[in-house]
Formats: structure tokens, sequence, C-alpha cells
């Protein structure tokens, strides 16, 4: 699927119910080695970050490192879609070596990339940016 078919099936702020069935195209694009750009791995994240479960953070920082030029596309705020704080308490009880660097990273960003941080204006931004 493309980004202008995913927007017309999930819609830039999907229903929780479609969660797993976009969790799942978000796995099968990070496998996509054919894909010429990141545009649908980054729409694929922006939808979990407008859900807000906490647990699709792993998910998405997964596919923030498929390669360096995903690294760029997608922003670090999507990792957050729960919140920061509620991001960083989860990743740090969880533990395991993923969820320490990317604690890591998240309190290496904070500073900068979180500064007055709200869900809604970043999303109003995606709308912006889709013609939403």
């Amino acid at each position: 699927m493309n980004e202008d078919e995913l927007l017309q099936v999930y819609g830039l702020e999907p229903d929780k119910k479609h969660r797993e069935s976009i969790r799942k195209w978000l796995h099968q694009e990070m496998e996509n080695r054919e894909a010429e750009d990141h545009e649908v791995l980054r729409l694929l994240c922006i939808m979990l970050f407008a859900i807000g479960n906490v647990e699709d953070t792993e998910l998405i920082w997964q596919a923030k490192r498929k390669n360096q030029d995903a690294a760029s596309y997608i922003d670090v705020q999507l990792l957050c879609g729960a919140g920061i704080e509620e991001t960083v308490v989860y990743l740090e009880k969880k533990g395991g070596e993923q969820a320490h660097d990317q604690v890591l990273y998240l309190k290496k960003c904070e500073p900068y990339d979180f500064v007055d941080f709200s869900k809604d204006e970043w999303l109003s931004g995606y709308k912006a940016y889709y013609g939403i």
C-alpha cells in the first residue's frame, strides 16, 4: 500500500482497533528492501504515534533504526505517542539492551527535541504535511 491508500483506509489518526494491522504493515515495510524512500515507513509510525500506545515505541524505534535514511525520516517525537515521561518509565521498567539504548537516546534528545512537546501540535503539523 502507498501513502494515499493507507490514509484512505486508516486516516492519519486511526481508530485503536486498527493498531495490529498497522503494526503488521510496519513490520512488512521494515523488511522491504525495495523501498526507494521511507515515506510509507514514516506514515505508519505517525499512525502508531497518533494511537498513543506506549508499547509501540519499541517498534517505532526499530523502524527508525532500519538505516540512516529511516533515522532521518522518522522524527524522535514519534517514539513518544504516549508522552515522553510515560515512554521513559515504560522502557526503564521493561529493561534490556534495546530499551536502555532508547532511553539514553530520548534523554539525550529531551532538552532539544521535546521543549514544549505537544502531541496535538505534532499531529497538526503532519495533517498540514499530508493536506488533511
